[in-house]
């Protein structure tokens, strides 16, 4: 699971916002792409889309208490043992100035509407009680995004993992049961570039696992709508990853192109394993 949304983070990365023609021409699935626009994002390497799903998994494979306060620890220690670029300019100032939890959560003013909440909640809809998804991905979402469209968005992403993991019927029918639980705008198809708000990234991300046959052609269709396509790539994939109805059928090369260093490719299938070992079907 980590591994497949890390891809898809990683390939992304190299269309975010980039030119229609840009993405047109590239998004072949043949390989990781330098961004045009954003030269300090390497090809093959994964953003804070995915840091933040790894500190989301590393506290619930520890087990324990749920909180706020050991969330942010995390969050910090991830950012601190590996610091890399993708971070909104605003939150990275909070992380450069953190150095434990306790201090970005004085730090930080949880009023963003944007993905970062439901890039990283994922890991979370693994968990077998579907309220208990919604609470931890509320609960998550508060640290940073606190309104109301910052922490839906963030449920809808968990329910989209919970829903593919959990085999609750067909990946087709995913918009319809997100919007049971969370209002029928998640029933709507997303068309369109995707901007910087949540519910954009979570809608097309869920639009494109219920029209998708397989990992590359949901992960084609993300980069496709142009805008913010690498949280798009990372929310879907972390769902369709978990459906046995999608083929899993990833390019090898976009498998070994993955980064690899210390918290790479190898660690993050490590931790996918930690993980779906806690929370088996």
């Amino acid at each position: 699971m980590l591994v497949e949304s890390a891809i898809g983070d990683a390939y992304g990365a190299g269309f975010e916002y980039a030119e229609a023609e840009f993405v047109a021409r590239h998004n072949t699935m043949r390989d990781y792409v330098q961004n045009p626009i954003h030269l300090g994002l390497r090809p093959g390497a994964y953003t804070d889309d995915t840091q933040m799903s790894v500190a989301v998994a590393e506290v619930l494979v520890a087990g324990g208490h749920w909180s706020r306060e050991r969330l942010a620890e995390q969050f910090v220690l991830a950012y601190r043992r590996d610091e890399r670029v993708g971070y909104s300019r605003r939150f990275q100032s909070f992380l450069d100035g953190a150095h434990t939890g306790a201090e970005l959560l004085r730090r930080i003013d949880p009023v963003s509407d944007k993905s970062g909440a439901a890039m990283r909640a994922g890991p979370i809809g693994l968990l077998p009680d579907v309220d208990d998804v919604l609470d931890r991905a509320r609960l998550q979402a508060s640290i940073t995004h606190d309104t109301p469209s910052g922490i839906e968005a963030a449920q809808a992403a968990a329910l989209a993992v919970h829903y593919c993991h959990h085999e609750l019927g067909p990946v087709a029918q995913l918009p319809e049961w997100v919007a049971g639980r969370l209002g029928p705008e998640w029933a709507r198809p997303w068309q369109g570039k995707v901007g910087a708000k949540g519910w954009m990234s979570v809608r097309a991300a869920v639009t494109a696992v219920a029209t998708g046959r397989g990992l590359t052609e949901i992960l084609r269709t993300c980069v496709a709508f142009t805008g913010d396509v690498d949280t798009v790539g990372t929310i879907a994939l972390a769902a369709a990853s978990r459906s046995t109805e999608i083929a899993q059928d990833l390019p090898d090369a976009l498998i070994t192109g993955l980064e690899n260093g210390r918290f790479g490719r190898d660690y993050l299938r490590e931790l996918d394993t930690r993980l779906l070992a806690a929370f088996a079907r």
